[in-house]
């Protein structure tokens, strides 16, 4: 009995702590969600605690239990948002070698997204205009896609970071354009060959690289 009550004790507090945990887990997935809706609006961009809040139906001392605030929330919401696409679309680029199949083929994929899922294109949009374009990991592929470009000779811009800003910059404007106006369905296709010219990409292997099939993610 003296042995078995404290055994008892032990699995029972274990218990508290693991439903503890998991009620934590799910409130934090539920802020994250809720936050999503709102981002995934066209009016979201200027998100609030309060309104997040409003929406979780939690009160702002539970909000700060698990956000420092709303950009530690914007970071976390951009990882769900972006990590897992972009990963699929990574896994792409990886089987190509040359940095402008490389390029165009990252921009047509995100505006293919775009076209087909405006909850998530906008949520990009209001994301990036609060914090890192496209999240801190697409922005780091960016610059390693160009900087591959440049090193095998196929981009010319002076400096990386302008071809990191020329490509995430055109594609983040260019979903921008999908939401808000008529595009035909060539268009991203379009806008990748045009951002491999301002890389310095002659004109008739952009055409190529640009007309060949998107394999599916």
């Amino acid at each position: 009995m003296t042995t078995a009550a404290p055994r008892k004790r032990k699995v029972d507090a274990e218990r508290r702590a693991e439903i503890g945990r998991e009620r934590r887990a799910r409130t934090r997935a539920r802020i994250v969600a809720v936050t999503f809706d709102i981002y995934g609006r066209e009016t979201g961009l200027h998100c609030r605690v309060e309104e997040v809040c409003e929406a979780a139906g939690i009160t702002r001392q539970t909000f700060y239990n698990h956000f420092s605030g709303m950009e530690d929330l914007r970071e976390a919401l951009t990882w769900e948002v972006a990590h897992e696409f972009l990963a699929k679309v990574t896994a792409v680029l990886d089987t190509k070698a040359d940095g402008a199949e490389r390029t165009a083929t990252a921009i047509r994929y995100y505006l293919e997204r775009g076209r087909t899922d405006s909850r998530w294109a906008w949520s990009i949009v209001n994301l990036s205009a609060s914090g890192i374009v496209f999240g801190a990991e697409t922005y780091e592929q960016a610059r390693l896609t160009v900087a591959g470009g440049i090193a095998c000779g196929m981009f010319q811009v002076p400096d990386v970071r302008i071809g990191r800003d020329l490509l995430l910059g055109t594609t983040l404007s260019a979903l921008f354009t999908q939401l808000r106006e008529e595009t035909g369905g060539d268009y991203p296709a379009e806008v990748a060959r045009g951002v491999l010219i301002g890389l310095g990409c002659p004109g008739d292997i952009a055409s190529t690289v640009v007309s060949e099939p998107l394999p599916p993610l």
